[in-house]
């Protein structure tokens, strides 16, 4: 029993280097198989079942294996899949003794053959690894699906080959993988100190405020700084409160933030800023965490480690920028209001088009830059936060826009969003704080992650 490795990943193990900060990253690893019988021993036979005498397993198969290597070079995963199909016992034991041995990342285990179901199973049973379960339409009665379906760390497809879905069961075992190789910047406080996320496993690298605070002062107004003002400057819709100065200093703060990033290796950042605010010793980093958004890398305000989780887990997932914002609502309209003074304008993601901004000042400090990002009405959103802990557990909901309020008449932070709330009847209910607004309906994507890796969903 031999595997094909699919995609630029190599075997399982392999060392290449994945996208990400520092270049710490190695490959998510997943092996794969194909449960039936050959064709030829059903046509001995005389009887088929489910899928049925016309279902060709084999072209099934060819079809699959180049579809999962497109996805493998896209994600930029190593999938091994096996070459000759599943379905006796003593091929079934050696594959989950193949598994246990190189202890891949996860499983993608598809089924042509309605009786190869108790094999998925039992490779289940006995690895214990996160898997993604897939059968074609018509292969599974709903008892079989039932079986799986909604089981923790198993995430079933019984759909006609959607490659859509194998691909983010695919995204979902990379984000794992990447959040417990990915480091956050935590700059707060006046000690340096190293920590780890339970269940994540992702880093925190605790540096002092005060190395953030010498690093801006050293930043230079070099040819770069200016540049990013400029286009500050040029994009935006109008300018307000802020002097032309005050976006030169927003652009160094952001060439400050970006060059911490770049020298201690971390592919998210977290600030105290509001210490560094009221003491003036940095100016708001608003405008830098929406540049720093934009470019897909999470940042996180208050230093708040949930908020910044979170913001990454939906980057991973959706490549798309999370909002943070402080949580109210429009008791009247029975409206959910989120406000912050950063949000990304690449709302759609890095490749996409940006939003409309205009250039204000930190709303509560009343000094700096920061960015009111107009959201579109209309747009479907989904909102996250991600709570650690020993149980941890991610509050999900749903919504649409219904607009935004200038501020004045209305009060709060620079950027703020009203939306709709799908899965309650009062909006003031929604819980939390600091919560994740993005792009896109992804709830039941995000539930399926959730699921798929120990963690409780819950409104």
């Amino acid at each position: 029993m031999t595997g094909l490795a699919l995609g630029r990943g190599s075997l399982i193990g392999s060392a290449r280097a994945a996208p990400a900060a520092g270049g710490r990253k190695g490959v998510a690893a997943v092996r794969g198989a194909f449960l039936y019988p050959p064709s030829e021993l059903l046509k001995q036979a005389g009887y088929y079942s489910w899928p049925g005498s016309g279902f060709d397993a084999e072209g099934h198969q060819k079809t699959y294996t180049h579809r999962i290597a497109a996805i493998a070079d896209k994600l930029e995963m190593g999938i091994v899949m096996e070459e000759e199909p599943l379905y006796q016992p003593a091929g079934v034991a050696r594959f989950i003794e193949q598994v246990k041995q190189h202890k891949p990342d996860g499983l993608l285990l598809i089924a042509f053959k309605k009786s190869e179901w108790e094999s998925v199973k039992r490779i289940i049973e006995e690895v214990s690894i996160p898997t993604v379960a897939m059968a074609t339409l018509g292969v599974l009665l709903m008892p079989h699906i039932r079986e799986l379906h909604g089981r923790p760390g198993v995430q079933v497809i019984s759909s006609l080959d959607d490659f859509d879905a194998i691909e983010y069961g695919m995204k979902m075992i990379r984000t794992a993988r990447r959040m417990r190789q990915s480091r956050i910047l935590s700059v707060t406080g006046m000690e340096s100190k190293e920590m780890t996320v339970d269940t994540l496993g992702t880093e925190i690298r605790v540096v002092p405020m005060q190395r953030l605070v010498e690093v801006y002062k050293s930043t230079a107004t070099t040819a770069r700084v200016r540049e990013v003002a400029r286009g500050y400057l040029a994009n935006a819709r109008e300018r307000r409160e802020p002097s032309e100065a005050d976006v030169l200093e927003a652009a160094r703060a952001y060439a400050a933030c970006k060059r911490m990033l770049e020298e201690e290796q971390a592919d998210a950042i977290m600030i105290q800023c509001l210490d560094g605010i009221r003491k003036g010793q940095i100016p708001p980093p608003c405008m830098g965490f929406m540049s720093l958004r934009d470019e897909g890398i999470p940042a996180g305000c208050q230093n708040d480690l949930n908020a910044t989780l979170t913001m990454m887990l939906v980057q991973q997932l959706f490549d798309k920028p999370g909002f943070q914002q402080n949580a109210a609502c429009d008791t009247e309209k029975n409206l959910y209001f989120g406000a912050h003074c950063t949000c990304a304008s690449k709302l759609s993601g890095p490749a996409g088009p940006a939003q409309p901004y205009i250039l204000r000042n930190h709303a509560e400090a009343g000094i700096g830059v920061a960015p009111q990002v107009l959201w579109p009405a209309g747009q479907e959103v989904t909102m996250a936060h991600y709570l650690t802990g020993q149980e941890p557990h991610m509050l999900i909901y749903s919504g649409k826009v219904v607009g935004c309020h200038d501020t004045p008449p209305a009060g709060g932070c620079r950027t703020n969003v009203v939306i709709t709330i799908n899965e309650l009847d009062n909006a003031c209910e929604v819980k939390g704080m600091h919560q994740t607004i993005f792009f896109g309906r992804h709830t039941a994507q995000l539930r399926a992650f959730c699921n798929l890796f120990g963690i409780t969903a819950t409104v």
